[in-house]
């Protein structure tokens, strides 16, 4: 068993406002319907395991793009959507943060009991992924948060978190059931973040002499290098930056979605005359279910879809996020009736814009780019958390009650 992927994330504070968590949701369930339809359910697991995909994933529902609040918000927006429809999509969500971390293995055992499945075997296996991130590697990092996502047939995937108050940075940790074999036997694929001192790794493979000395209560100590795999380190400025988007990637969706020829034939495999916004939004929602690995390796590109709550790169656009999830609502009961063309739509556009960035689309101008995102803010419903502090100030009541 391998731990698939860790990232390092800016410990961020607040809260997900009900008008982000509950659209959240909404567009979090409908991708994964959308991946689970086209690529079955396991491919879905796998998914969660890639941290540079998971970035994506929470980028593209308009959360901060790179703080440690993706992981509680994604994690709890899936549980949200999920666990109701288990029964048609085969997958839920156990844990959370917090109080919520400490009552996973009940959380399995009652699942077990709706499936059949090991309830003891599962509750065993959250509280060993726990612990070896929380105390095998001494990294520094204390866990807060702990999901475990859950199949009907018993794969898994687990995301949890650790904070480190003195850096303050997050540490996210990806396992996924199909890649591990011994907890206590190198079940890392890789631990990864900036170097913060001495690391102490228990279950390295080389480690297995200290392991016995611990049983028998004679402590030798030993240092122990990390492997590295899916490595995601996020920056600490706050603001997206041309440097952490793939330019040549955004081009091509901003041409899909804004130059005449290509928005009119976009727009028909989906809904005849889209407007150029919801176009740019649903091309990157396209690509994070059929995009392949190595299309993840700047999440802050997805942010372009619906922004951030914080306002970077710039306010969610609330009419543009209603109209892509109507659109991707539409498409998703017209499945469910046996009529795929518009399932199928959202896979043509993926790969004409992939076309279209193969065929020498000129890089995007980034700064053109975001003063444009500006300018049309007001006028596609653009809002963000400091407009609710805003309100607040003047004495408007607050429903800022996070759903997370």
């Amino acid at each position: 068993m391998k731990r698939s992927g860790s990232a390092d994330l800016p410990l961020h504070g607040g809260r997900v406002p009900p008008w982000l968590a509950n659209r959240m949701t909404a567009l979090g369930t409908a991708i994964a319907e959308y991946t689970i339809l086209e690529y079955g359910v396991s491919e879905f697991l796998s998914r969660l395991s890639d941290p540079f995909w998971f970035q994506s994933f929470g980028c593209v529902m308009g959360m901060d793009w790179h703080s440690s609040g993706i992981t509680t918000s994604v994690m709890g927006a899936l549980k949200h959507g999920l666990n109701p429809r288990f029964a048609e999509l085969g997958l839920a969500v156990c844990g959370g943060r917090g109080r919520h971390s400490v009552g996973t293995p009940d959380e399995l055992r009652a699942f077990s009991l709706k499936t059949g499945l090991d309830g003891e075997l599962l509750a065993r296996t959250s509280r060993l992924t726990a612990r070896v991130d929380n105390n095998a590697v001494a990294d520094g990092f204390q866990l807060y948060l702990h999901s475990f996502a859950i199949t009907k047939s018993g794969e898994w995937v687990v995301v949890q978190q650790g904070m480190n108050p003195e850096s303050h940075l997050a540490r996210r940790y990806h396992w996924h059931s199909a890649a591990v074999r011994d907890f206590v036997s190198n079940p890392h694929t890789a631990i990864l973040g900036k170097p913060q001192g001495e690391i102490l790794n228990l279950v390295d493979a080389r480690a297995a002499k200290a392991q016995q000395a611990l049983l028998t209560i004679a402590r030798e100590p030993m240092e122990a290098a990390l492997s590295e795999a899916r490595k995601l380190t996020m920056p600490a400025h706050h603001d997206v930056r041309a440097k952490d988007v793939d330019l040549k990637r955004l081009g091509a969706v901003l041409a899909v979605a804004h130059e005449q020829e290509l928005r009119d034939f976009a727009s028909l495999l989906l809904v005849e005359g889209l407007g150029p916004r919801t176009l740019q939004s649903l091309a990157l929602i396209a690509e994070i279910v059929h995009g392949a690995p190595s299309r993840f390796s700047d999440p802050a590109r997805f942010s372009f879809a619906h922004g951030g709550k914080d306002g970077h790169p710039f306010p969610v656009p609330l009419k543009t996020y209603d109209e892509s999830l109507e659109i991707l609502r539409r498409s998703l009961e017209a499945a469910r009736l046996g009529h795929t063309e518009k399932v199928e739509g959202f896979k043509r556009l993926d790969r004409l814009t992939r076309t279209v960035e193969q065929e020498g689309q000129p890089f995007a101008d980034f700064n053109a780019a975001l003063e444009h995102e500006h300018h049309i803010s007001k006028s596609m419903g653009g809002r963000t958390v400091f407009d609710d502090r805003r309100k607040r100030t003047r004495g408007e009541p607050s429903n800022q009650q996070s759903l997370f």
